[in-house]
């Protein structure tokens, strides 16, 4: 177990020094707050507009983080050699695998973490065609992502820390105190007078989005454990594009008793189980955290499911 524990660890940590893991994990929390700056004129559809389109930046950012994350992790290391070092020791090739998946998702809930905070404020923010930017919060969060890198700068500067590691969680604590400040302290005005508040029916939605991850994660791993990350990035697209028109493409000729559909929609993911945006405006005032525990099972099944086949294809790759 300490074994396990110490792979996954540095799986983690490998992950969030990479460069590109920073940049994806600000640019999209950045991107998420612009998408609540401009005017819409949507005649009064600005906070579903946002909210779909905060939601729709979290699940692609999180796709090439998954993506770049086990090919960083898994693909990168059998090239290199590292895999067969490590695989030297007492160590099994499934629990090497299950190591790698585990600090997957873990720096993939890191940065779905940051990107729901960031949701929650753009929410926060939005406005209708009759009132105007909330300047205060774009300026309370813009300078938590500058303080944050200052600080990563400062401990890089002074005490030969690693840069991009050290933005990662400074960038994480201060979203979180960004959002509370902006919370607690400021006030977005609509129309009428009346003031915006926080739709915490996000926080499931987002949660959702993160199960969806887990999954890419799993096909990801999956894919490295004999592709390069090109080839795994355009596999994983290729599920993902496909897993979006699963009803349509293979849950008609399921219903109709047809076997080839009813065996590609239980392969094929159903990316429309994880994305409930529309829920959020159909004036329900609670999200039933219910349907979230089943899609955590359903989330389970496929990720055991696509593990074991990981497994088995990573059990018969030649690592010399």
């Amino acid at each position: 177990m300490r074994q396990f524990i110490t792979i996954a660890t540095n799986a983690f940590m490998e992950l969030v020094r990479q460069p590109v893991f920073l940049l994806l994990a600000t640019a999209s929390c950045v991107f998420e707050i612009f998408l609540a700056t401009p005017f819409y004129f949507a005649f009064g559809d600005e906070p579903k507009l946002v909210k779909n389109s905060v939601l729709a930046v979290m699940l692609l950012a999180g796709l090439f983080s998954a993506v770049l994350s086990a090919s960083a992790s898994l693909a990168r290391e059998i090239r290199s050699g590292t895999a067969l070092a490590v695989l030297s020791k007492p160590i099994g090739r499934a629990q090497f695998l299950l190591a790698k998946y585990f600090g997957i998702i873990g720096a993939l809930t890191l940065v779905t973490y940051i990107n729901t905070v960031a949701a929650l404020v753009a929410g926060r923010m939005t406005f209708d065609a009759y009132g105007e930017t909330d300047l205060p919060a774009v300026l309370i969060f813009g300078g938590s992502v500058i303080t944050a890198y200052a600080l990563a700068g400062f401990s890089n500067f002074f005490l030969r820390r690693p840069f991009a590691s050290d933005a990662v969680f400074a960038l994480t604590i201060m979203v979180t105190l960004a959002a509370a400040i902006i919370f607690i302290f400021t006030k977005q005005q609509q129309s009428m007078g009346t003031a915006s508040y926080v739709d915490w029916r996000m926080v499931p939605a987002a949660v959702l989005i993160l199960f969806a991850l887990w999954i890419l994660a799993a096909i990801a791993l999956a894919c490295s454990t004999r592709l390069d990350v090109i080839a795994t990035l355009a596999v994983c697209s290729g599920f993902f594009l496909v897993g979006l028109m699963s009803d349509y493409l293979f849950g008609r000729p399921a219903d109709h008793g047809s076997w080839w559909g009813t065996v590609l929609y239980t392969i094929m993911p159903n990316w429309q189980n994880f994305w409930l945006a529309d829920a959020l405006d159909s004036g329900r005032s609670t999200f039933q955290w219910g349907y979230v525990g089943k899609a955590f099972i359903y989330a389970s099944c496929y990720i055991g499911a696509t593990l074991a086949t990981a497994v088995v294809l990573f059990e018969e790759r030649e690592l010399s």
